[in-house]
């Protein structure tokens, strides 16, 4: 009863969007899902990294930006099961965790390479900048180029690979699309 309660809560949400987003946003709810797990994820990235990084590993930014990742990506894992792709599978749950982390690495590598660049290739780093250009250097690669690099690899390896069955789990509820709009001129 209360799975159904959501539906409707969100499908009369969905309703209240101008013109043609209602249907947009039923056609690709999946994609809408991972975009609000990977929000979620970011914000406890951020929390951690930037808790590591300005306290215990002040000198060491891509182990902080690391364990920060890492954090993230158990988070990520449990909410993309269960929210994002709960009708996708066609694995066994460990075989699945297993590939699932297997791509975050890969994420994780992908992540920490613009920071990493930023860093050691291009020294952005004090004292050879001011402070306040390697904090924003440190944002820019790290937190925006690193995670949108990693999020899109992540989405379709994912897709591909963790969760390649679209209706492997049909007893989870899936909200039907919603009605076309009739045609009153008709």
């Amino acid at each position: 009863m209360r799975r159904s309660g959501r539906y409707e809560s969100a499908r009369a949400l969905i309703a209240r969007l101008p013109g043609p987003l209602p249907a947009l946003a039923l056609k690709h709810r999946e994609v809408l899902k991972f975009a609000v797990v990977g929000g979620t994820a970011f914000l406890v990235d951020n929390a951690v990294f930037y808790g590591l990084k300005l306290t215990v590993l002040e000198p060491k930014p891509v182990t902080a930006k690391v364990i920060a990742v890492l954090v993230a990506t158990i988070v990520s894992y449990v909410l993309n099961r269960e929210w994002s792709f709960r009708t996708r599978g066609g694995r066994e749950r460990h075989h699945e965790a297993a590939l699932f982390f297997l791509v975050s690495g890969v994420g994780l590598a992908l992540n920490s390479v613009p920071l990493w660049i930023s860093r050691y290739v291009f020294l952005l780093e004090t004292p050879e900048v001011s402070l306040v250009t390697q904090e924003v250097a440190d944002f820019m690669s790290a937190q925006v180029i690193g995670t949108l690099i990693a999020m899109v690899f992540r989405y379709w390896a994912f897709r591909k690979w963790v969760f390649p069955d679209e209706d492997a789990h049909p007893g989870r509820v899936r909200p039907a699309p919603a009605p076309e709009p009739k045609d009153e001129a008709a």
